[in-house]
């Protein structure tokens, strides 16, 4: 699995000649980076001295940052699954009519499961900004910095992973589903690209 791989030998297969990990994969790393981050500031909230008022909310927030980060981690390894699958789609016989009519299809499912992969990411990103923003302001002020790269990984895996959603919508001809897919991801887009503007002029940085 992918997601189990060193750090080097991860990034080494990114760079290799196959397609997998590609852009995908590396979206949800980025936002697996960012839950990582934003528990850690609320790790080193709590029982720590003048923050007891804030300790139960930091470990509720240390709680869904991990799972949070257990979810983009899970996606790495989907979302090259997913990948997977429109190939092998892509690899069935087309000899004949009805073979054609099953190839079609195959990969139009194919392909919806590789926008839906990533679309759960950035979905899951934009939460973890909504998570980010109490711990930036309540938490370890000396940990704050590691907190706002969070906030920015969280983004860039979002817009990462939203510009996966919409290479696979391309070739959908289900067109009403890909004019709902690419709504919900214009608008998670905006609120992802104020959100890190918003989090990011609060800290003044």
């Amino acid at each position: 699995m992918l997601s189990d791989l060193k750090v080097k030998h991860f990034l080494d297969k990114t760079a290799s000649k196959e397609p997998v990990p590609g852009g995908g994969s590396v979206s949800a790393m980025a936002a697996a980076a960012a839950a990582s981050l934003v528990e850690m500031v609320a790790n080193l909230t709590i029982g720590r001295k003048g923050y007891e008022e804030v300790e139960e909310e930091m470990k509720s927030v240390a709680r869904e940052a991990s799972r949070y980060r257990e979810r983009f981690t899970t996606a790495i390894d989907r979302d090259s699954a997913a990948y997977g699958k429109v190939m092998e789609a892509f690899r069935m016989p087309k000899s004949n009519h009805t073979e054609k009519e099953i190839r079609s299809r195959a990969i139009q499912d194919a392909l919806k499961l590789a926008a839906e992969v990533p679309l759960a990411v950035a979905e899951d990103a934009l939460a973890l900004l909504l998570l980010a923003q109490p711990v930036l302001k309540k938490g370890n002020p000396n940990a704050l910095t590691d907190g706002l790269v969070g906030v920015m990984m969280a983004r860039s895996g979002a817009l990462g992973a939203l510009q996966n959603v919409r290479v696979n919508l391309a070739s959908l001809k289900d067109r009403d589903y890909v004019s709902m897919i690419s709504s919900r991801a214009q608008e998670m887009e905006k609120r992802v690209v104020q959100m890190e503007k918003d989090i990011l002029a609060e800290a003044q940085l």
